[in-house]
């Protein structure tokens, strides 16, 4: 059995919206178990008071960090020193920094040089730089605390779009699946799906099916009619392992 990541989720209070926490919680749990659960913010501001309100429900630590300089965000500071003694600690296999601001883009990019996973959670505004610099970045838009709605006719969820598209499918999207199969493709030119979503991910941290409206990468790909695909049966008859390669010019 693979070994979970324990993770450290840290939360910048003063760039991120209290809005569908647990969708976040829950989120986080996909990856792996939070061990730390801390959020900073200068908890005097009536401007954080939503979040006081979820701290409890969800076990999250608050971190008091009174703003000394109008204009600065203090939060900041104290964030990145709790995030380099838990790394020393030596305690998690990785962080979930939960931010919108770039300032913590180094602490990102440092955090993956001692071999830590970072992902990367933040509303639709965040910056590149902060986003390139983690291992996954998660679009808070596209959590939400509901569970889709199954048929009584269907067996699995992944053709049921998500309540949120937040991106649109353009050219680059294609061309990026369509380098990444060219990547890892045999000599027959197909490549292993899972493999071609990883190295995607690789390339573009915050790709996700979800932001197109789709909850899973095989009902993205059949929606584009750009790749032909072939499920091939394993020893297992439930499970089939997806295969896809680029169409070729006629």
């Amino acid at each position: 059995m693979k070994k979970e990541l324990m993770l450290a989720v840290l939360i910048d209070a003063d760039n991120i919206t209290y809005k569908n926490i647990k969708g976040m919680i829950q989120e986080i749990a996909k990856y792996g178990v939070p061990t730390f659960k801390r959020i900073y913010g200068d908890w005097t501001k009536p401007t954080l008071k939503g979040w006081k309100t979820v701290l409890l429900e969800n076990a999250i630590t608050p971190i008091q960090q009174y703003s000394y300089t109008v204009g600065k965000n203090s939060s900041d500071s104290a964030m990145i020193i709790d995030a380099m003694d838990i790394l020393y600690s030596g305690k998690v296999d990785g962080f979930c920094l939960v931010s919108s601001d770039s300032d913590f883009t180094r602490l990102s990019i440092r955090l993956r040089e001692a071999s830590m996973y970072v992902i990367g959670i933040g509303e639709k505004k965040t910056p590149e730089p902060f986003i390139a610099a983690c291992d996954k970045f998660i679009y808070l838009e596209i959590i939400t605390r509901d569970e889709p709605e199954i048929s009584s006719s269907t067996k699995t969820t992944a053709h049921v779009k998500p309540k949120e598209s937040i991106s649109k499918i353009d050219s680059r999207l294609i061309k990026l699946i369509a380098g990444s199969i060219d990547d890892l493709a045999d000599d027959d030119g197909w490549a292993f799906l899972g493999d071609v979503g990883n190295l995607i991910l690789k390339k573009k941290p915050n790709f996700d099916p979800r932001n197109y409206g789709f909850l899973k990468l095989t009902p993205l790909i059949k929606s584009l009619g750009k790749f032909q695909i072939d499920e091939r049966t394993t020893e297992n008859r439930n499970i089939k392992h997806v295969f896809i390669r680029n169409k070729v010019s006629k």
